[in-house]
This record gives structure tokens, C-alpha cells and sequence, in this order.
């Protein structure tokens, strides 16, 4: 007597007997994964099957056990939990298939560049080893459907990041993301070329539109991730009266970020830095409830959302920026604290991390990002001093 085997959608399962026994119960369990269970009757009660009935039945066992291992297979690749055979399969991926993970850490690039310099390759590595079983995404302007599959590419953090289990890289494509959101209109009137401060204004629409979409943190390519942040609604205050832009993070399709698009539209002015972003952020919670100072390290809960500490992600505050690059007698615990911005927009002498240097940010690479430490800093001092290894 054959037995049949039906696989259902990857959240349940169900097992149905053969004719035989189509009155007996239909048990149904809800699990993770896809599993199946074929019976063998009891061979004292079968009569005695010819060889060709034996073989068929083979093949049909063969043939479920590869069509199941097919579903299980393609689970694993959309799984927001298991990212362990992601790496063979990530330049298949989708920007939307990932993200539609839930819970994704977004960054952007948004100039044209190809190449992330170690604090952004840092920025995204700190996260990928914070968040082990979340999509990280860094999205970039300089990317193309084309040269988003060479991974096998000269560019060396470009390499290092594509290398990672957790980490996708993808073309930032406006207009996609735009779609259905307010800011689609905005971004077909608006003529770049014409626009100041493009660079800035452009990531602080598309971060909006893709928190909108699909949730999850977004964070700028110049936050050190230190520990997970145990909020899911959230804004990051600068100090306080005043939120930042710079990190947040929303469930998908939460009224407040598109309030916040609304506004962007309404209110846009892209010749003051900063309206579209921090001062837009600071706006539209205004709307909602009245901020007061910060006492201590608590936070403070404006209705459904977390107004976090400027101990969170600034304890070391924008006029003091350069103290990431210093040496200090005695490193900062930041103990309060979930991740760092450094302040890159500050940095216009371009302050670089130097291996050997035991500035405080080099301590913080060698700590959070030790892959983007060893491979960028400390290789590249060794390649730009020729005849080191001779000497060695």
C-alpha cells in the first residue's frame, strides 16, 4: 500500500492517510520550517508487493525527499534567522526580498562613490556583528544592477562588506523607493543639478521612505553600533528639545514617518541644511507632545514613541567631534550608550583613523569593526611602506 505525502505552505503542514484511512484524524501543526512524515505499514499486514510495485515506490520517496529539500532550502534563503547560506546566494536577492525580512539596519550612500571608506565600512560591520540575525543593507548611489553582482571586485571594503553573512549590498534607486509615498511627486518636480545640498537632502528622503515601507533602524554611515537597542519606535535626541536624523526606527507603515513625508513636501527648502532632516524630525514631534530637558540618563516617551538620551548615540555632543580623534588617559565606557556617531560631517580636515595612533577611535575600530581595522588600516599602513615586510 503506497503511501502519499502532502507538503503544504511553509507555515503549517499537514499529513493525510491514504484511502484506507481518510475517515482516521488530519493532524495539523503550525512550526518553522516544512517537515513531512511518511508511515510504513506494518509489513506483517501488506500483502507482498511485485518488484516493479517496490521500485516505484522508491522513486516516489526520492522524488518527495528532493522536492521537500527544495522547499526547505528556499525557506532558508528568506529566513530572517538563519543567513548561513545566504552568502552563496545574496546577489540573487532582491532589495525588496530582504527587506521584506522585517528588521532590516539600513544605511545609505548617496553619492557616487564606490569605494566606502573604512568608517562607513566600519559603521556596517559594528552592525552586522551587533545584529547577527538581521538583514543589514547599505544602499549606494554609485551602484547599477550590473556592478551590483560583481562581488568579485578591486574595490577592498566593497569586498569585505559583500563578504559578510548578514550584509547586502544594493543600487539606491530613488524613484523605486519613492513610489507610492508623497515624496514621488517631490522627487519628479526637483531638479538636482539646482539643488545645494542635494547629497543630504536626497538620503533624508530616502531614508524616510524606506522606514516607511518596510521598518526597521535606519543609521548614518558614521554610527559605530556598540550594543543592540532594545526600542522599537524610536528617535535619538541630539540633545535635549531636539532629535537627530542621523537614527531611528519604526515598524513599517507607522503614522509618524508619514507625517513626517507630508512635511517634507510641505515645508521644503533645500537651501538651509538640516530642514528636511533633524529640524524636521524635531518639528513633527513638537506636534505630538511637549519636550522638556533631560535629567540624568533617562529617556523620555512621546506617546507610542521612544525620544532616546543624547547619551545613546551622542555622549561625546558635535562642538567636541574631534575627541573621537584623540588619545585619551582613560577610554570612556559608554555604558549608556547603544552606538556612536562620530560626527563625520564635522570632520572637514578629514580626520582619518591611524593604526599604531591609540586615539579613542582607533580603539573603537579595533573593538567593533576588527575585519574593517585589520584589512583597511592596518594592511593598507603596511602597503604604503614599501620595503616593510623586507625589513620584517
Amino acid at each position: 500500500m503506497l503511501q502519499k505525502v502532502w507538503v503544504s505552505s511553509p507555515g503549517s503542514w499537514a499529513l493525510r492517510e491514504s484511502s484506507s484511512h481518510r475517515q482516521g484524524k488530519k493532524r495539523c501543526w503550525k512550526c518553522r520550517f516544512v517537515r513531512t512524515i511518511i508511515q510504513h505499514p506494518c509489513q506483517r499486514h501488506a500483502p507482498k508487493r511485485s518488484r516493479k510495485e517496490r521500485m516505484l515506490r522508491k522513486i516516489q520517496i526520492c522524488l518527495c525527499f528532493c522536492f521537500v529539500s527544495g522547499i526547505l532550502y528556499e525557506i532558508s534563503l528568506l529566513s530572517s534567522c538563519v543567513f548561513s547560506y545566504l552568502p552563496v546566494a545574496q546577489q540573487y536577492l532582491t532589495p525588496e526580498q530582504v527587506l521584506n525580512l522585517g528588521k532590516s539596519i539600513i544605511f545609505l550612500e548617496t553619492t557616487e562613490r564606490l569605494e566606502p571608506p573604512p568608517l562607513v565600512s566600519c559603521s556596517v560591520e559594528s552592525a552586522a556583528r551587533i545584529y547577527q540575525d538581521r538583514p543589514i543593507i547599505l544602499f549606494m548611489r554609485g551602484l547599477t544592477n550590473e556592478t551590483a553582482l560583481d562581488m568579485n571586485t578591486s574595490y577592498a571594503a566593497f569586498s569585505l562588506l559583500s563578504s559578510m553573512k548578514n550584509v547586502f549590498l544594493f543600487p539606491l534607486q530613488m524613484e523605486t523607493i519613492f513610489q507610492e509615498t508623497p515624496l514621488l511627486q517631490w522627487y519628479n518636480q526637483v531638479v538636482p543639478e539646482q539643488e545645494k545640498n542635494w547629497v543630504h537632502v536626497s538620503s533624508d528622503a530616502s531614508r524616510l521612505a524606506l522606514i516607511w515601507k518596510y521598518g526597521g533602524i535606519y543609521m548614518d554611515t558614521d554610527v559605530i553600533s556598540i550594543r543592540p537597542i532594545p526600542h522599537e519606535s524610536f528617535l535619538a535626541a541630539q540633545k535635549s528639545r531636539f532629535s537627530s536624523n542621523g537614527i531611528f526606527g519604526f515598524p513599517a507603515r507607522h503614522k509618524f514617518i508619514w507625517d513626517c513625508m507630508e512635511n517634507f513636501v510641505l515645508k521644503y527648502n533645500g537651501n538651509i541644511w538640516g530642514n528636511q532632516g533633524p529640524f524636521l524630525m524635531t518639528r513633527m514631534l513638537k506636534t505630538l507632545c511637549n519636550l522638556t530637558d533631560f535629567q540624568g540618563t533617562e529617556d523620555h516617551s512621546c506617546q507610542n514613541i521612544s525620544f532616546l538620551n543624547p547619551q545613546r548615540f551622542y555622549p561625546i555632543p558635535y562642538p567636541a567631534w574631534s575627541r573621537y580623534y584623540q588619545v585619551w588617559d582613560k577610554s570612556p565606557s559608554f555604558n549608556h550608550s547603544y552606538a556612536l556617531h562620530l560626527w563625520n560631517f564635522m570632520n572637514r580636515n578629514r580626520k582619518v583613523v591611524v593604526a599604531g595612533s591609540n586615539t579613542l577611535a582607533e580603539k573603537l575600530y579595533k573593538t567593533y569593526c576588527p575585519t574593517t581595522y585589520e584589512d583597511l588600516i592596518q594592511n593598507a599602513k603596511h602597503r604604503d611602506l614599501p620595503g616593510l615586510e623586507e625589513a620584517e
